[in-house]
């Protein structure tokens, strides 16, 4: 059996390889999707005050902090009892659709873009920022990157920090939004408003305009059938903040809705011995392996879930552009891994309208931003949807607040297992006869880079430990000794 390593993979977040094993025949028998690297940030909040975990989940990844950040505070909302006054909540969630939007963007433009933008099977040195800027020009790169430092600079002005925030306390934020901070919100909101727009025309413009790509989407290569998950407010409405969580089956009905609080309910985690990346399925349905259809556990999260799981957008813009989604690939759900890219323009359409609406209500302008906890602490768990899909933090604590236990669900985890189905389909599809080339390894990758994965926040291992082998050596390159825990 002959393998093909694709080591390590490009154009996402964090560090990881494609194994795919192939039989006498040069036909692909499997693939695997194999990811190194650890993270025990669940063992670094034990024994830390809750307060802290705001600031320190943050650290699991310089690409999604904000969700860490948010996710980590509502839980301690939940682990204090205490229900911040509206005016917090409202700065909360402004911040957080700038967050989504900037991040949805650097995946659009700068990881994903190349494989449509310029094309799957272009050249490999022109497949990133530089082959975009051929395809679409300097001014309007400019416009994409100065934008988008706008947007991150609004995640400073209120959130302190950009990469590793500190405005989030249980019970409110740290500090309400004063006249001079307002104007440079609402501004920066105008113009991102009309980036979005400007970036759902650039899809329908460089993508859907080319018949090759829109066959290569709706092909069977990139397509499977699961459930789908995702935070939806009172009228099944996506909400990237706040709300309660739906699934839908593979036909597009509710399978089930219900608050963060009770996700132990109705998900689990399975492990492999290959990879630090544990696999949530539904524990309803249970795991019945690397399969898809309606009788298998595996579910997906992230902007095309998140699209599947709801019954519309709650902005007018972003509804007209999720109704022509559906008309255009078949009616809900829409089971093309590829669509991700299509549902993220639409969340970017969202999430510029509601900074709009956020901004522009008075009430984000109240100075009541902080209700101060005086409950007992005992167990918190808090949910947003981060650009990659749902992600629950869940700590309990002993009376004063020492964290004694965490479980983070993070989004890319609740999207792994797919991810194992799209690799190892997209591999059978384009491999045959054991000739490969750069265009098919790239279109390989393309299996996972839809889902904008961020490894280093999905990585974990069970019970807090990892294999590890140190081995030391002399000057002269001898080994001396070596020390193992397998």
């Amino acid at each position: 059996m002959k393998e093909i390593v694709i080591d390590p993979i490009t154009r996402l977040e964090g560090h990881g390889k494609i194994v795919i094993k192939l039989d006498e025949n040069g036909e692909v028998q499997k693939a695997l999707l194999q990811i190194p690297e650890l993270r025990g940030f669940e063992k670094f909040l034990v024994g830390r005050t809750a307060e802290d975990a705001p600031q320190i989940t943050p650290r699991i990844c310089g690409v999604c902090p904000w969700a860490h950040h948010m996710a980590s505070t509502k839980a301690l909302d939940d682990l204090f009892k205490v229900d911040p006054p509206e005016p917090a909540k409202k700065i909360r969630e402004f911040i957080y659709n700038v967050f989504m939007l900037e991040d949805h963007a650097i995946h659009f433009y700068v990881l994903a873009g190349p494989d449509f933008i310029v094309g799957p099977k272009a050249p490999k040195e022109e497949r990133n920022l530089v082959g975009i800027i051929k395809k679409l020009g300097v001014d309007l790169v400019k416009n994409i990157i100065v934008t988008r430092k706008k947007l991150r600079n609004l995640e400073q002005l209120l959130g302190g920090k950009i990469t590793h925030p500190v405005m989030g306390l249980p019970g409110g934020v740290a500090k309400p939004l004063s006249e001079d901070d307002w104007k440079i919100c609402y501004e920066t909101s105008k113009e991102a408003l009309e980036f979005a727009k400007f970036t759902l025309e650039t899809f329908k413009n460089v993508v859907l305009s080319n018949d090759e790509y829109v066959d290569l989407i709706k092909s069977d290569a990139y397509t499977h059938k699961t459930y789908y998950m995702g935070l939806v407010d009172e009228k099944n409405q996506v909400n990237f903040y706040d709300g309660k969580i739906r699934v839908v089956d593979p036909d597009g009905n509710e399978y089930v809705k219900f608050d963060a609080k009770n996700y132990l309910d109705h998900m689990a985690e399975h492990v492999e011995p290959w990879t630090y990346v544990r696999f949530t399925y539904l524990k309803g349905v249970g795991w019945k392996g690397f399969v898809d259809g309606k009788d298998s556990g595996i579910f997906s999260v992230a902007p095309l879930a998140r699209l599947n799981a709801a019954d519309g957008m709650a902005t007018p813009m972003a509804q007209e552009a999720y109704k022509e989604f559906y008309e255009t690939l078949g009616g809900r759900p829409v089971h093309h891994t590829l669509a991700f890219h299509w549902a993220r323009v639409i969340e970017m359409v969202y999430a510029a309208e509601r900074m709009m609406e956020l901004i522009e209500d008075p009430d984000i302008k109240d100075p009541n931003v902080r209700k101060l906890p005086e409950a007992t602490p005992d167990v918190g768990i808090g949910v947003v949807e981060a650009p990659r899909g749902t992600l629950i933090h869940h700590y309990e604590t002993d009376g004063k607040g020492i964290i004694k236990k965490a479980n983070l669900i993070v989004a890319t985890q609740n999207n792994s297992a797919r991810m194992v189905l799209s690799i190892e389909k997209a591999a059978k599809s384009l491999i045959h006869g054991g000739k490969v080339d750069d265009g098919i390894l790239n279109m390989i990758e393309m299996a996972f880079r839809a889902y904008d994965p961020c490894h280093a926040c999905a990585t974990h291992s069970l019970p807090g430990s990892m294999p590890l082998i140190v081995r030391i050596y002399d000057k002269d390159d001898n080994l001396i000794k070596e020390i193992r825990r397998d």
